[in-house]
């Protein structure tokens, strides 16, 4: 173990004990999502995993280490803290020198949790390419990171104010392995249905589990994008998104929106347009990537 590394107890004893531990990122609390609820949904998440008799195990810069599982009074932090850092790959070594408080993004969470011995994460959106990324080449590090450290990300898709369609090529080039859950298409976050099709499929969490066993077998770095869609009861059609990110991305250019900002920025003004309905569904399917990322988590510590 990294001595950069700081795991909880209860962290440290279930991995010891090879019970099942499921890895949470924590931008969705610092960035994500206005105070209260960031507060309400990170522990709702972890409320969830206990239940399904998996630990929790939320990952943030805390003091010149990576904390893989916060206390409670680690989350009211990040919650409430004014100028917590949002920490990539490119930021890890410099948030710890300078021992800043930061929140993990995909990439810094995949990194922490390979590090931890966490084979699986839940989120609730992968960054990807942006849109206008063929004159920006705004691309998010998750994609990078997806195709060099081995976990098992379980997401709603890629987040909606992205170029799918590029999104997808680009994690092909790389190699990364996008399979979608029950389902042979990529859900669009807010929305079950892209119109893109997937060729890879697994019906179970058992499936998915052994698949990353064989990757590993084979000595492949790259992770597995486990597609989970919304659930249908709380997902929001894709006509309606797509005209509340059209909307968002006008605002984008008239403030000059740049950099790791623009993610923010963008869902805030969504969140705004849609009166509150978009924060509800990003909730909802954040938790129901928690719960099927359980179960795989469950999968691998019975094999």
């Amino acid at each position: 173990m990294n001595d950069l590394v700081r795991l909880s107890p209860e962290v440290r004893d279930a991995l010891a004990a090879r019970r099942p531990v499921v890895a949470l990122e924590s931008t969705i609390i610092s960035h994500g999502m206005p105070w209260p609820r960031n507060m309400e949904t990170a522990l709702a998440a972890e409320a969830i995993a206990r239940e399904a008799g998996v630990v929790p195990a939320t990952i943030a810069l805390m003091d010149g280490r990576i904390a893989v599982g916060l206390e409670r009074p680690d989350l009211e932090r990040l919650a409430t803290e004014k100028g917590v850092l949002k920490a990539s790959r490119r930021d890890l070594a410099w948030a710890l020198a300078s021992r800043r408080t930061a929140a993990t993004t995909v990439a810094a969470t995949m990194i922490a949790a390979r590090q931890a011995g966490v084979d699986v994460f839940a989120t609730g959106g992968i960054g990807g390419v942006h849109r206008g990324a063929s004159e920006t080449f705004d691309i998010s590090a998750d994609m990078q990171e997806l195709a060099a450290t081995s976990v098992c990300v379980v997401s709603a898709g890629a987040k909606a104010i992205l170029d799918l369609p590029k999104t997808l090529e680009v994690l092909e080039t790389l190699g990364v392995p996008v399979v979608g859950f029950q389902t042979s298409e990529f859900p669009a976050f807010y929305s079950r249905q892209s119109g893109l099709p997937l060729f890879l499929r697994a019906d179970s969490p058992a499936e998915i589990a052994r698949m990353l066993a064989a990757q590993r077998s084979l000595g492949l770095a790259q992770g597995i994008l486990v597609a989970n869609p919304v659930p249908a009861e709380h997902e929001i059609p894709r006509a309606r998104i797509d005209e509340w990110i059209g909307v968002a991305m006008a605002r984008l250019e008239e403030q000059n929106v740049k950099g790791k900002e623009v993610t923010p920025f963008l869902l805030s003004r969504i969140v705004e347009l849609s009166g509150g309905a978009s924060l509800e569904t990003n909730v909802r399917l954040f938790h129901n990537n928690v719960r099927l990322g359980c179960r795989i988590a469950t999968e691998i510590a019975r094999s």
